[in-house]
């Protein structure tokens, strides 16, 4: 089946993308006002998109009337954020957070989470999380009407412990976190430990097996 987007509503446009592209790492988003407010909330339009410097992108919409996301209004007007990632024992509060309040409520309280005080910047991360990125806006692209694409700079990152397999090597036991993923429809995520491992081809390896 071919679909033109030009031809499409872009709820339709949206709905074949959510459908496709999974499962989508979860960014869980911890900024604050400049009164010092704070606020949670996830993304699933989400990734890494460097290492060096070390960046990773948010994508961030508006709400039905065309108001700007509180995530968004406070990343403007402080520049910092914490990125958190999402486990399996996290899914229920993640989601209490993901209820659309007015602005002001602290989602963190409203989800019984608890904080801990960032190192370079005000924002606290979330303790429940495995995993969390200090950050600092790099900048933010705009995509339309409705949408900006959030780039920030990790300036720290935070891992569990128990999480680390060798600190010193900068091993971590990545299956120990059981990340969760966005998937299809609402509602829908998906595990992260159903895992298989397939090494990549060396170019010599490949030409002696098969020529050419």
């Amino acid at each position: 089946m071919y679909f033109d987007f030009a031809e499409l509503d872009p709820k339709e446009r949206c709905k074949l993308l959510v459908s496709t592209i999974t499962p989508r790492p979860i960014a869980w988003v911890v900024s604050q006002d400049a009164q010092g407010v704070l606020n949670a909330a996830p993304f699933s339009f989400f990734n890494a998109f460097a290492g060096d410097p070390p960046v990773v992108g948010i994508g961030v919409g508006s709400h039905k009337s065309g108001r700007p996301k509180d995530t968004r209004v406070n990343i403007q007007q402080t520049n910092q954020f914490v990125v958190n990632l999402v486990s399996e024992s996290n899914a229920s509060a993640m989601n209490v957070t993901a209820i659309e309040f007015d602005y002001g409520v602290n989602e963190l309280e409203q989800a019984s989470l608890t904080t801990l005080a960032s190192t370079h910047i005000k924002p606290p991360r979330i303790a429940e999380s495995p995993v969390a990125f200090e950050c600092e806006l790099l900048q933010i692209v705009e995509l339309g009407p409705s949408s900006g694409l959030i780039l920030g700079r990790v300036l720290a990152m935070h891992i569990r412990d128990d999480m680390l397999i060798d600190a010193n090597k900068h091993y971590v036991d990545t299956p120990k976190l059981k990340l969760i993923g966005r998937m299809h429809g609402a509602g829908w995520y998906a595990k992260t430990s159903d895992l298989f491992q397939m090494d990549r081809i060396p170019v010599d390896q490949w030409t002696s097996e098969h020529g050419g």
